[in-house]
């Protein structure tokens, strides 16, 4: 059983390299459909490969350039601070609600991306004042494109909005948020869409990191899953971040688009109250 999660935790390594969406999209249903572990168990192992990937990734992103280290720690400031209100806000809000009007937005969000499926990077994007003030432009080279890629910030209000919205549902329902993350700077931000990728790994990880604790005082996180999937995870998202920089926007996008348009539909049919 350890060899097969060890073989599917590389698999949500790869895929969670290249998508900036963690490996919990994977390692999750894969424990629990596949081997029958308790879901608690399994989201405690997904946060560990959650972890994983970023830390996989994030070196090579960051050596290359294509993390943007300033919009993630700024984003990081609302996601943060939209949990700590999602902890608070708890008792207030219907779960079911938030469900609804997140997954809706992610559709939305689906539908924007297709759009823009023939497009490998935004184009005429205006720099936002604040963007300019905080420093957030850059540039990174594409080896898929092998050249340099200059790169503006806009909205960057809509996006800190849309990344507070995603803390506050991570901290009221405990689930990641990876796909809001690359959304928000996306489609809001206007980021090339392998920046939004590397920086989305390297937010999860800082995240990751802070709630790993939690699951571990809870006894949530199994040395028997999380051990494999760790090791696993870490060679996939190595493996990721090199398949990542060989492929095209375009590509990264079309795999993207339905993985998060299954993650929306997942999150409707919870609100309507349709177990998966």
């Amino acid at each position: 059983m350890m060899i097969e999660i060890f073989g599917i935790a590389i698999l949500a390594g790869i895929v969670g390299a290249v998508l900036g969406l963690g490996g919990g999209i994977v390692v999750t249903p894969a424990l629990t459909l596949l081997f029958g572990v308790d879901i608690k168990t399994a989201i405690g192992a997904s946060i560990i490969s959650v972890i994983a990937t970023s830390s996989g990734s994030a070196i090579a992103y960051i050596r290359d350039r294509i993390t943007n280290l300033r919009v993630g720690m700024f984003l990081e400031v609302a996601t943060t601070v939209g949990a700590i209100t999602g902890a608070f806000i708890g008792g207030l809000v219907a779960p079911n609600v938030l469900y609804m009007i997140f997954g809706l937005l992610l559709l939305y969000s689906a539908y924007a991306m297709v759009k823009k499926t023939k497009d490998e990077l935004p184009q005429e994007v205006k720099l936002d004042p604040l963007a300019e003030k905080l420093n957030l432009q850059g540039e990174y080279y594409d080896k898929a494109l092998q050249k340099t890629v200059k790169y503006n910030v806009d909205r960057v209000y809509g996006g800190f909005g849309v990344m507070y919205g995603a803390g506050v549902i991570s901290g009221l329902l405990g689930i990641g948020s990876g796909s809001f993350k690359v959304m928000a700077m996306d489609v809001f931000m206007k980021l090339p869409l392998k920046v939004s990728s590397a920086t989305s790994n390297f937010m999860m990880g800082v995240t990751g990191a802070a709630s790993a604790g939690v699951y571990l005082f809870r006894g949530d996180i199994n040395p028997f899953y999380a051990a494999p999937v760790a090791i696993g995870v870490l060679v996939g998202a190595t493996i990721g971040a090199r398949i990542m920089q060989r492929l095209k926007s375009k590509t990264i996008r079309k795999i993207f688009i339905p993985v998060m348009a299954y993650v929306a539909i997942q999150m409707i049919l919870q609100g309507v109250g349709i177990k998966i």
